[in-house]
């Protein structure tokens, strides 16, 4: 059976489609946690092989899709929601390590005792979720390079030539950093991170990377509130969900004051979910990771108020991070 990808063309969901909770919420839930291991396995698979290939290959897994409504046979083939299928390899990519990611945190969760998580965060995490988030934040430097910093003025112009300076925050494995470093030839990325074991899995992939690239980028164990270079940086990248809010708010203003003139910030925010399920397990995940609640309209204003200008937004895939970018003014 074939599949099609036209999102313009999937129905409404058909009666029994949706996932009803019943008088059986939790076995209900349990099964919608193997549902979302069989939309994250299919793209998986789906990122180096046709989709209807994809689909044929396992029709115990499709069936899981169609029963939770991601999927409908239609007299051509199945029907794909649009939420299953992502407009280009990038893309799909980085959204499979993000679920991933996700799915290993929640598995993390499930297995704590709920003691001490909060102040633990991201150092709570094992390596395979660090890593596994660096595969996300890779293809996040690969879209930040590609889609965001050419419609940002003059940034493109100012990364192109010798002697370009990059701060990422939150580095992490450096796996965005050496995205960006790949893109932009000339520019030197200084990652910086609280978390030393998940530097020290950076240096591995750093050794691992092109020794041209690797060579431009440098990991350090830092705090971004301790950040004191002033009109250094010529792109700051700020994962803002990973910062704690005093973090935030004491990191930024540094933040700021180390942009180059004309040089920009970008931000990552996370839109306000529609339903009370993904606000309350957003919040809950913000914690446990030591995050924040920022939204895209708060970090907005707290950019204007620091006197950035030129604010602009890009979402990325549907439901998923906005990013935020301001620009510090030229004089």
């Amino acid at each position: 059976m074939s599949a099609s990808a036209e999102s313009v063309a999937f129905p409404a969901p058909v009666t029994g489609s949706v996932l009803p909770l019943g008088d059986n919420p939790v076995a209900v839930l349990e099964a919608a946690a193997w549902a979302m291991a069989a939309v994250v396995s299919t793209q998986r698979q789906a990122c180096t092989d046709p989709l209807a290939d994809v689909l044929a290959s396992d029709p115990q897994r499709t069936a899981v899709l169609e029963s939770v409504g991601l999927l409908q046979s239609g007299p051509d083939g199945y029907v794909v929601h649009p939420a299953l299928v992502s407009a280009d390899p990038t893309t799909a990519r980085s959204s499979v390590e993000a679920k991933l990611s996700s799915l290993r945190q929640a598995v993390s969760a499930a297995a704590s005792d709920g003691s001490g998580a909060p102040e633990d965060g991201w150092g709570a995490q094992s390596d395979e979720v660090l890593l596994s988030q660096g595969g996300a934040s890779a293809a996040t430097g690969r879209a930040l390079a590609t889609r965001v910093v050419p419609r940002l003025a003059g940034a493109v112009e100012r990364l192109a030539i010798e002697g370009g300076r990059v701060l990422d925050v939150g580095t992490g494995v450096g796996a965005l950093a050496l995205a960006f470093a790949e893109h932009f030839p000339q520019v030197r990325v200084e990652g910086i991170d609280i978390l030393q074991r998940a530097l020290d899995l950076g240096e591995g992939e750093l050794a691992a990377a092109d020794p041209a690239v690797a060579a431009r980028v440098s990991l350090r164990r830092q705090d971004a509130v301790d950040i004191t270079e002033s009109g250094t940086y010529h792109l700051v990248w700020l994962p803002a969900p990973f910062l704690s809010e005093a973090a935030l708010r004491a990191a930024l203003p540094r933040l700021v004051a180390a942009l180059a003139p004309g040089a920009w910030l970008v931000t990552g925010t996370n839109p306000v979910p529609e339903d009370a399920l993904r606000r309350s397990v957003g919040r809950w995940n913000a914690v446990r990771g030591g995050g924040n609640s920022f939204d895209t309209a708060r970090m907005s204003e707290e950019l204007e108020g620091l006197g950035l200008e030129d604010l602009a937004t890009f979402p990325t895939v549907p439901g998923g991070p906005v990013l935020v970018a301001a620009r510090r003014p030229e004089r």
